[in-house]
């Protein structure tokens, strides 16, 4: 079993690198999600995988401090697509 990671900028990186794979695949479903205003119930599976395996490699005591999967979430997958048409903007 790896390591937890113990620092702010692993932790990061994990939670980076996880939604990163979440975007290679399910980048269609995300865009649909967006335009439908239903991106959290849509993708509810995917992403509670995603924060598991997050919770899972990263210390307690960070977890607890942070929300580095959240904010990967926001920064990744919300934020880029602001031109997508949606109710939610």
């Amino acid at each position: 079993m790896p390591a937890l990671k113990s620092t702010p900028e692993e932790a990061y990186r994990l939670a980076k690198a996880i939604v990163s794979d979440l975007l290679a695949y399910h980048g269609p479903k995300i865009d649909a999600a967006i335009q439908n205003d239903n991106l959290f119930d849509a993708l509810a599976d995917e992403i509670q995988e995603g924060r598991e395996l997050y919770n899972s490699r990263v210390a307690p005591d960070l977890l607890q401090t942070t929300n580095f999967f959240d904010r990967a979430l926001v920064d990744m997958v919300i934020l880029p697509r602001a031109n997508v048409k949606s109710r939610m903007w």
